[in-house]
């Protein structure tokens, strides 16, 4: 419906508001209404202990979403893996910022996604990277 307005469908949903408002379950009633495969994440997740695992782990969700005929990932509390980036070198949080680089070429890269749309939920979008 949208290619035939002439506007180019979103790539993405953000979810954001105060803890219990609804937000897992307005993407769970989603996936109740879809005949997508639906794959859901919790941001931390993500986080891992050993460089270049969070990285792939997204990789991998993108590559098996791929292979499906619709597919709408949904990427709770992503706060946990969306923080806004900062230059001052601190070893600490380097290798969630490589996950949260990874989605962001995921999302944004030269891969066509196909019929894979993303769904997001926080409590924190003032957190979050200017990129998500």
């Amino acid at each position: 419906k949208f290619v035939n307005l002439g506007i180019e469908p979103p790539k993405g949903v953000l979810l954001y508001g105060p803890p219990g408002t609804g937000k897992t379950l307005c993407a769970r009633a989603v996936a109740n209404r879809t005949d997508a495969c639906f794959i859901r994440v919790i941001g931390s997740e993500l986080v891992q202990k050993y460089v270049g695992e969070g990285a792939r782990m997204v990789r991998e969700l993108f590559e098996m979403a791929r292979g499906k005929k619709a597919c709408i990932i949904f990427f709770d509390e992503v706060d946990a893996i969306g923080g806004a980036r900062f230059d001052d070198g601190a070893g600490g949080d380097n290798e969630v910022q490589r996950t949260m680089l990874e989605l962001i070429n995921q999302l944004d890269g030269f891969d066509p996604r196909g019929n894979i749309k993303v769904l997001m939920a926080t409590n924190r979008p003032d957190t979050l990277d200017p990129a998500l």
